[in-house]
């Protein structure tokens, strides 16, 4: 029998091309289809149809059996196999697939042409006279040609290239370590587990360009041991009561890096400093009312709280002191020390056992400055006339009511409030409390808290003082460390003579801000009533501004500079809620106060106001500068002819203003801007770049 195999384009192109090798029709023909036609991307990677032709017997040629034959079937067997001859059955066969075989070697040869494919992990190739694979090595892959490791991302391969795919597996380790925190409360287990990277080059068909990409197969290994944790905690000498078993087997199964907290200490239970528990309200009784048409209904002024002779005022708490807490290596955690409070006993105050107790009627003024209490019965002074040169100036240690004027060139000063029914023209008005006006304030200072002012500013140098006497003490130590130090006479005469060599060569701007903070001191002296401003004005001058000879030791430097933070803390506290201002209206007068300032008549005109707490001006304010330390609200700023005036709060607060003219100048912390126009419900402050933004 004869056979061919032919390919084309498509099945019936295959059968026909067959057919005509043959030369003979396709009912005598026996058809086998080897593959199937594929098209491929532009022509790229397309596949011939194949197809396997056997050509049938003759029927002719076949011997026909006769009506004997069929009544004895086996005898014809018999007959057909006797007369076939084996050897050339056969040798035609064998010829017949050796004709195939060749024939599909030409046909796949045909169809590598051109490509590169990976077989088993192995790189193979066939080009052409007219095209060359293209390889690109992935990552995790390595192509060495020659012998030579290919280090281009894309690369040409040849036939005659002798080519070799490697690739690497990784394997890393598992990662741990324990440690305590600084305070000693926490013991810390980071987990970082190991792992193992198996990689493989998976078979790539045939293609005129390929990637060699890996596959990988990521296996995790935590190898901690629970032996491993305890003894590194042993040798931490942790206690085995604070150790936490749970946490450890939660990290001996970590997947992925972690920490955990294998053991806790005890906190120290913080206690309480002394406080005094009052007994009467001194506090909701301040203040003015404001109606609806923003005017003040002076009728409406609350009842002074008051208290009789004989009447305890408050009771005086001892300090509760802390519990002490066990760090995890079993060491003793001491609670942070407590302080009773310190009462300064003022005029109508004692105490009986735990009591403060009033020696006589009044308003009573209760004071807390960090530890430091002021208690005392504040009397009232009612003047019913003018304050003037008949009268003279008026300075009394309690609150006082004027019933006139305050007359040019007069000073009325109190420790607490003062009210005055009348104008206030070219005078000065001084209160420890509140100031409150009927009528409008000409040409006048006006100072309410004055004495929070000036801890404010004595605060504020002390801080700078004593960052500076911290690090004159750090330099002190370090130079007596050496041994020049030790062998001279500094260290049996005192520090005195190193401590102006210091200040001659390193610190020179340092006795300016000493000598500053005791000139204030020496003024406001009769407003300090905590004698520790003072004491530490004297340490001051003592050991920066005189020579003696009196011995100075490091120890009472550092004792200095520790009292000096605690009375640096003490004067950051709030300022005191009755220190205020309540006024009409103010023209050409400069107004102070550590707490809130407001303008509730026709407004303000080139006056200068300081607020220390919230400033708002239901009027009109033209020409001067005003400060809001909580946030400042105005009706009406500036004016059409373009006055300057200044509007300003620190970097965190607002400015609102319902109608901002032309000269309105806003500043908000170091930011400034200047309008040019009328601009109406302006609310403006500062974004985190400290650009002024407008809303």
């Amino acid at each position: 029998m004869q056979s061919v195999v032919s390919k084309g384009k498509d099945i019936e192109e295959a059968i026909e091309l067959g057919l005509e090798l043959l030369e003979t029709k396709k009912e005598n023909v026996n058809i086998e289809i080897i593959q199937f036609p594929t098209k491929g991307f532009l022509g790229i990677g397309s596949k011939p149809a194949i197809v396997k032709l056997t050509k049938l017997e003759s029927v002719d040629s076949l011997q026909q059996p006769n009506k004997k034959d069929f009544e004895n079937p086996i005898g014809l067997m018999e007959q057909m196999v006797s007369e076939m001859n084996v050897d050339k059955i056969a040798e035609q066969s064998e010829s017949n697939l050796l004709e195939q075989d060749n024939h599909m070697d030409t046909l796949v040869s045909d169809v590598l042409v051109g490509k590169a494919w990976v077989k088993n992990g192995i790189l193979y190739c066939k080009a052409s006279p007219t095209h060359f694979p293209t390889v690109t090595i992935g990552e995790g892959v390595k192509l060495y040609r020659n012998n030579q490791l290919v280090t281009e991302k894309m690369t040409i391969i040849t036939d005659d290239d002798v080519l070799e795919i490697k690739v690497e597996n990784e394997e890393k380790e598992t990662k741990w370590k324990i440690w305590i925190d600084e305070p000693k409360l926490k013991v810390l287990l980071y987990v970082e587990p190991g792992y193992k990277i198996t990689r493989k080059l998976p078979d790539i068909e045939p293609d005129q360009h390929i990637e060699l990409v890996v596959q990988e197969n990521k296996e995790i290994y935590n190898t901690l041991s629970y032996s491993d944790v305890i003894q590194k905690l042993e040798s931490l000498r942790v206690k085995h009561d604070l150790i936490h078993q749970g946490e450890i087997l939660k990290a001996l199964e970590a997947k992925e890096p972690s920490t955990y907290e294998i053991g806790t200490g005890i906190k120290a239970k913080e206690g309480k400093d002394g406080w005094i528990e009052l007994k009467i309200d001194i506090q909701a009784h301040n203040g003015v009312t404001v109606n609806e048409d923003m005017k003040v209904d002076y009728r409406e002024i609350k009842t002074i709280p008051a208290v009789e002779r004989g009447q305890v005022i408050g009771l005086i708490h001892p300090p509760i002191p802390g519990q002490p807490g066990v760090t995890v290596t079993n060491e003793p955690l001491p609670a942070k020390q407590t302080y009773p409070i310190v009462l300064q006993k003022g005029k109508g105050i004692m105490t009986v056992d735990n009591k403060i107790v009033a020696t006589e009627s009044g308003r009573p003024q209760i004071e807390q400055k960090g530890r430091l209490v002021k208690a005392s019965i504040m009397p009232k002074l009612t003047h019913n006339g003018n304050v003037d040169l008949s009268s003279g100036n008026i300075r009394f240690k309690g609150d006082v009511e004027i019933f006139g004027d305050v007359e040019k060139n007069m000073i009325v000063e109190a420790e607490g409030d003062i009210i005055v029914q009348k104008t206030v023209n070219m005078a000065s008005l001084i209160a420890s409390g509140a100031i409150i006006t009927y009528g409008n304030i000409i040409s006048s200072e006006l100072s309410a808290g004055k004495n929070n002012l000036l801890i404010a500013e004595l605060g504020h140098l002390l801080g700078i003082i004593h960052q500076n006497v911290e690090k004159m003490i750090a330099v002190i130590q370090q130079l007596t460390q050496s041994p020049a130090f030790k062998s001279s006479d500094f260290s049996r005469g005192g520090l005195q003579p190193l401590i102006q060599i210091l200040l001659e060569k390193k610190f020179k701007s340092f006795p300016p801000l000493v000598k500053k903070y005791v000139e204030i001191v020496g003024k406001g002296e009769d407003f300090l009533d905590d004698n520790v401003w003072r004491e530490i004005a004297v340490s001051l001058t003592k050991l920066f501004l005189s020579l003696t000879n009196e011995v100075i030791s490091l120890d009472w430097i550092i004792q200095l500079s520790q009292k000096m933070k605690e009375l640096h803390e003490i004067s950051k506290s709030p300022v005191e809620p009755n220190s205020y201002i309540f006024i009409p209206s103010a023209l050409n007068s400069r107004i102070y106060s550590s707490g809130n300032v407001f303008v509730i008549g026709q407004g303000c005109i080139n006056t200068k106001i300081h607020a220390g707490g919230v400033l708002k001006i239901h009027g009109i304010i033209r020409g001067g500068e005003v400060y809001g330390r909580l946030g400042v609200e105005i009706n009406e700023t500036g004016s059409e002819r373009g006055i300057s005036t200044v509007i300003a709060v620190p970097h965190d607060q607002k400015i609102k203003i319902k109608k901002a003219m032309e000269g309105t100048i806003l500043k908000i912390g170091n930011a400034k801007h200047t309008l040019t126009d009328t601009k109406y419900d302006v609310m403006a402050y500062v974004d985190k770049n400290d650009r002024m933004v407008f809303k």
